[in-house]
């Protein structure tokens, strides 16, 4: 086993407005996970930065749990373990801070074992954890990807988009996933199949050319935006302000509660607007104004 590897991978937004669980963006915000093999024998997790007191420190962390899920399969574990995590992306903010727990654990056992795997072998296994590829694919490859399942396997495909800055504003709410999924209908009318159909591909062409105006139109969806704003306090409204201070396209980030603002410029005037929103819903929020990351998870 090598002695030491570390991790850097980049924030994500999935379900990019017509994109339900297939499209997702990877963005400029890191977490970095770095593992080294120890004399003392033991498993230790240290974690600092963003939400730090909300990561586990114990063999319920699940980076360890993904790393271990390699080390068994392949009857190899260092005796001693040091796991340490810098995160500068918030735990539960749709901003893929899971998919980014799950592909560290995966790539760093992954190197520590001498590669074993492939990326597209820890891909599909990194699919399987999270059950869609929207999140772990970009946060894997970086910039857009549309991620196709055809029964347990998963069709990567990169896309190419302009270079250009988002709008991140997140606030003050707890939305754990499985609410967010729950709200969801069992099933959709035909209209609503028609409506996200025709304006996926017209998403995907608009970001590659930094057609803005296109975005208004390309963004919309009626899969699960519907059913999902009214759970997050003014995030209806927050749309609404976000497009009055000049978002071309507004999304929810993930299943929330971040939103997730397209513009050619204007970021700083769009996050002021959806800020003041939320505080007058009395939610205190984060925000970032993020270049999309290109280069996707990096080992050293």
């Amino acid at each position: 086993m090598i002695e030491q590897v570390t991790v850097i991978i980049p924030a994500t937004s999935a379900n990019l407005g017509p994109g339900f669980d297939c499209l997702g963006l990877a963005l400029a915000l890191h977490n970095r996970v770095t593992f080294t093999t120890v004399a003392t024998p033991g498993l230790t997790i240290e974690a600092t930065g963003l939400d730090a007191e909300k990561v586990p420190t114990d063999e319920t962390n699940l980076v360890f749990q993904m790393a271990n899920c390699l080390f068994e399969r392949f009857g190899k574990r260092p005796s001693g373990l040091h796991i340490q995590q810098e995160n500068n992306i918030p735990v539960g903010s749709g901003l893929g801070s899971s998919s980014t727990a799950v592909l560290a654990g995966l790539l760093g056992a992954n190197a520590l074992l001498g590669t074993p795997l492939t990326q597209a072998e820890l891909l599909t296994l990194a699919t399987a954890e999270e059950g869609h590829p929207d999140n772990v694919a970009p946060a894997l490859l970086g910039g857009l990807v549309l991620g196709v399942m055809h029964g347990d396997q998963v069709h990567i495909e990169p896309l190419p988009i302009a270079a250009q800055q988002v709008a991140i504003v997140m606030p003050d709410f707890h939305l754990l996933t499985k609410d967010a999924r729950a709200a969801l209908p069992e099933k959709i009318g035909r209209q609503d199949a028609i409506f996200n159909a025709s304006r996926l591909p017209l998403l995907i062409r608009a970001l590659e050319t930094a057609d803005y105006p296109t975005l208004t139109l390309a963004m919309q969806d009626k899969l699960h935006q519907p059913y999902r704003l009214p759970l997050i306090p003014g995030m209806a409204d927050a749309f609404t302000a976000a497009a009055a201070a000049g978002a071309s396209g507004v999304a929810l980030s993930g299943a929330g509660p971040s939103l997730i603002a397209f513009a050619r410029d204007d970021h700083e005037e769009i996050v002021a607007a959806v800020t003041a929103v939320f505080q007058q819903n009395g939610l205190a929020s984060r925000s970032w104004i993020l270049p999309i990351d290109t280069t996707g998870t990096q080992l050293h």
